[in-house]
């Protein structure tokens, strides 16, 4: 007997920003690829961004009541499962407490639908920051998607958040980078390079690329001063923190190299036509450090995978965009782009 199929989830992101219209590009745009993937968010936004952005082909909202319904839908349509009550209509680009209090309800149940082993893996539409705060407790003790689904994962799993350690992964078909600290100010992010977050930043990369890569990944680790501290001569956080912690690494089997100054790391390791990278991927110090050279190279290809998690999860390389949102002129590339990474992350089958 074969084994089903999981469906991937794919939340609603903000109903004020371009969430909504590039899942609903997507479905118009890739039916095949999207095929045993269904929309956790709600059914009258998802109707209103496919009013929106959908030209002469129609393309029909099919609620549906849990995420196995999905193996016997018709192809093109765009499934979704409303959660929880439904969303009162919101204003395009403004911030809402009510979208920030349904796009973190979304995630959760998206969490949860995964760790219980219902979904195969969820895709996550962008949320906004601030109206995710004024949505009020719980969600305002979370900074983003990486921190709830942290939180989430560890409640499941009955262990304290710190025994959870996650990372940020950015990526796209010529770059890799994985951050040491995510949202927080660039001072505290200093103050978070200490030998076991490096370490421990290392590992989940290994851990998580070996299974990706199937063999162990080349691994480059960043310098936190110009020029990797020049032996000392521009601060000490490289000889007393960062050497340490791939000492420690290759230690256990890390094939990791550096520290390597910050400004040459990132091209030496880029895959570009006619130029192999050096490495499979760049552990960075902080985050714009590690986030501006995947973003330059192109945010509609970017995506963002989170380490650590016992499930999967991947989301564009972008926020909600309100400035644009509700006028079906934004691009869902790189949402398509987290799509395919989530089916690669999962099962082969799936």
């Amino acid at each position: 007997m074969s084994t089903p199929v999981l469906p991937i989830a794919i939340t609603l992101g903000d109903a004020a920003g371009i969430g909504p219209e590039i899942v609903a590009q997507s479905f118009l745009r890739e039916p095949e690829m999207l095929r045993g993937c269904f929309v956790a968010g709600d059914v009258q936004a998802m109707r209103r961004a496919l009013a929106v952005v959908q030209g002469v082909v129609p393309l029909p909202v099919v609620q549906i009541a849990t995420p196995a319904e999905v193996a016997q839908l018709p192809p093109r349509c765009l499934p979704v499962l409303q959660v929880g009550e439904a969303l009162a209509p919101v204003a395009w680009g403004q911030v809402s407490a009510a979208a920030g209090e349904f796009a973190g309800r979304c995630v959760l149940w998206a969490a949860d639908a995964a760790l219980r082993g219902e979904v195969a893996a969820l895709v996550t539409a962008p949320l906004h920051k601030e109206a995710l705060s004024a949505a009020g407790a719980p969600y305002n003790a979370y900074p983003g998607h990486t921190e709830m689904l942290q939180a989430a994962a560890a409640r499941h799993a009955g262990l304290a958040v710190d025994a959870m350690p996650v990372r940020m992964m950015l990526a796209n078909d010529e770059l890799r980078t994985v951050l040491v600290s995510i949202h927080v100010s660039l001072r505290d992010a200093l103050a978070a390079v200490t030998v076991d977050n490096v370490l421990q930043t290392v590992l989940i990369t290994h851990a998580a690329l070996l299974r990706t890569l199937g063999r162990a990944p080349r691994i480059a680790v960043a310098g936190v001063n110009p020029h990797a501290g020049e032996g000392g001569l521009f601060g000490r956080e490289e000889l007393d923190t960062v050497i340490p912690a791939i000492e420690a690494a290759r230690s256990q089997g890390c094939q990791v190299y550096g520290p390597i100054a910050p400004d040459t790391v990132f091209m030496r390791a880029r895959h570009a036509p006619g130029h192999p990278g050096e490495f499979d991927v760049v552990v960075a110090m902080y985050h714009d450090q590690g986030l501006i050279p995947v973003k330059y190279l192109g945010v509609e290809q970017g995506v963002n995978v989170t380490l650590g998690l016992p499930l999967v999860r991947t989301s564009p390389d972008h926020g909600t965009a309100f400035d644009i949102a509700g006028t079906g002129r934004a691009d869902p590339s790189s949402l398509l782009a987290a799509i395919r990474m989530a089916r690669q992350l999962c099962s082969p089958a799936v």
